[in-house]
């Protein structure tokens, strides 16, 4: 699974105007399954952007971890990391996981998020969506189970 994970102050995701989900201080997690990922590289990458130590302590360092802050989770659903731009101008997607896999995966991530103890809300999957956040730093990583 892939995601891109930005330290927020606050997020929201809207579907036709309605906010769906939101978070304060804490992440917001663009988040992709890929072709051949199942619900071990979901739960890994829970486990990992759970213990990511990408936020301030008191010296001011990025020594603390979303579990340590208490901080809650935006996750949203987001094929388009799966985009392959080796050849032309348009990306390809087929390394994505089928929608249904994906959808599962997605679910699991979440679930798993969810019972390390992060408040989380979600996107709505497969759903045109408009994403807006406040980065906080800025600070974004790109994380892949996949090597």
């Amino acid at each position: 699974m892939r995601a891109l994970v930005q330290r927020v102050r606050e997020a929201r995701v809207e579907v036709a105007g309605d906010v769906v989900g939101r978070c304060d201080a804490g992440l917001l997690i663009l988040v992709c399954a890929m072709a051949g990922d199942g619900e071990a590289e979901a739960e890994a990458l829970a486990a990992k952007i759970h213990k990511l130590r990408i936020f301030r302590d008191a010296g001011g360092k990025m020594n603390l971890a979303l579990k340590d802050t208490g901080g809650g989770a935006l996750v949203v659903s987001q094929f388009t990391l799966a985009a392959d731009t080796r050849s032309g101008n348009r990306p390809g997607f087929s390394a994505a996981a089928a929608p249904e896999m994906g959808e599962r995966l997605y679910l699991r991530f979440v679930a798993a998020l969810r019972g390390l103890g992060v408040a989380v809300e979600t996107g709505q999957f497969g759903a045109e969506m408009e994403v807006h956040l406040v980065n906080d730093g800025p600070v974004t990583i790109w994380l892949d189970t996949a090597g």
